[in-house]
C-alpha cells in the first residue's frame, strides 16, 4: 500500500532568483566569446536551453490542496507547503484537492430490519487525508466514495428497524443520532482505503415506500389512538381508585362489593366515554 510522504522541492523565488542569475551569465559569457562567433552561438544556444529547461521546474501550490509528483511513474511525494515551489523538471505534478466536500446519496429502496421497503438517502461530508491513498489505491476516489457511501447506507438500513415496537429498540425514525454515528463508521470502515475521511454522515430522507405509505400510516394512527386509549384508562383507574378512597376514608361511607363495582363501572363509562355522558337519576330507593 502506497503511502504519502513528503516530496523534496524548494522555495519558488529563491529558485527565480538562481535562474535569473544563470540567465545573466549566459548573457555574460556570449559577450566574452564575441571573438569566437560559432563558440558564442554554441554556449548561448546551451545556456539558454538549460534555463528553459529549469524554468518548467516551477509549480504553484494552492491552500488546502496538494501536488504528487511522480518521476517516470514513480511516486516520489507530496507537496503541501503553498506559494511557488520548484521541482526537479522531470517530475509529473498533479494537483489533489484536500478540502472538505459532501454529497448526498440517491434516494435508495431498500428493506428495513423487518421487511419493510422503504426509502433512504444521507449525506456525507468528506476530505481526502493522505494523497498518495486517494490517487494510487484506488482508480476514481471520488466515484469510490459515492458508491462506497450508499452500499454501507444500503447495508446500515437493512440491519435496523425503521420504528421500533419493542423497549429501547433501536430504529431509524427514533435514533437519528446513534444513526449518524453508525452510518459514518460504517462508511469510514469502507473508505480507509481510499485516503478519505469521513467528517459527517447524517440522514437527510427516511420514509416508507409509496407502495406501503398509506398502510404503514394507518398502521401509526392506530397506534396512536391504542397509546391515547391507554393512557386515558390507566388515568380513569387512577382517578376512580383515589375517588373510593376519598369516599372510604374521609367520608366513611361504607360501600360493598357490588356497589363499589357499580360505582366504578359508571365513573370509567363517564371518564373514557368520547361522548358527553347522560345522567340518569335512580329513584329506587325512594320508595
Amino acid at each position: 500500500m502506497i503511502r504519502e510522504k513528503e516530496a523534496a522541492t524548494f522555495d519558488g523565488y529563491v529558485a527565480l532568483l538562481v535562474l535569473a542569475i544563470l540567465e545573466i551569465a549566459a548573457i555574460a559569457a556570449t559577450i566574452n566569446a564575441i571573438t569566437t562567433p560559432s563558440l558564442a552561438i554554441v554556449g548561448f544556444v546551451l545556456l539558454t536551453l538549460l534555463v528553459t529547461f529549469l524554468w518548467v521546474g516551477f509549480f504553484m501550490v494552492a491552500p488546502n490542496e496538494g501536488k504528487i509528483l511522480q518521476l517516470f511513474g514513480n511516486y516520489v511525494g507530496t507537496e503541501h507547503k503553498t506559494g511557488l515551489r520548484w521541482a526537479n523538471p522531470l517530475y509529473k505534478k498533479t494537483g489533489i484537492s484536500l478540502r472538505v466536500r459532501n454529497f448526498e446519496s440517491g434516494k435508495l429502496k431498500v428493506n428495513d430490519a423487518r421487511g419493510n421497503p422503504i426509502e433512504i438517502a444521507a449525506v456525507i461530508v468528506w476530505k481526502v487525508v493522505d494523497s498518495a491513498e486517494a490517487f494510487f489505491e484506488v482508480d476514481d476516489y471520488e466515484s469510490f466514495v459515492t458508491i462506497q457511501s450508499e452500499a454501507a447506507l444500503r447495508n446500515l438500513a437493512s440491519k435496523i428497524p425503521y420504528e421500533n415496537h419493542k423497549p429501547n429498540e433501536l430504529s431509524l425514525r427514533a435514533d437519528p443520532v446513534q444513526i449518524a454515528d453508525m452510518i459514518k463508521r460504517e462508511v469510514q470502515e469502507r473508505l480507509e482505503k481510499a485516503g478519505v475521511l469521513v467528517i459527517e454522515a447524517r440522514i437527510s430522507h427516511l420514509a416508507y415506500s409509496p407502495e406501503i405509505a398509506q398502510s404503514m400510516l394507518r398502521k401509526q394512527q392506530a397506534g396512536a389512538v391504542l397509546a391515547a386509549r391507554r393512557l386515558i384508562v390507566q388515568g380513569a383507574v387512577e382517578m376512580v381508585s383515589d375517588a373510593l378512597s376519598t369516599l372510604t376514608d374521609k367520608h366513611n361511607f361504607e360501600l360493598d362489593d357490588e356497589r363499589k363495582a357499580s360505582m366504578v363501572s359508571n365513573l370509567l363509562v363517564v371518564i373514557c366515554s368520547e361522548q358527553q355522558a347522560q345522567p340518569v337519576v335512580n329513584t329506587g330507593s325512594l320508595y
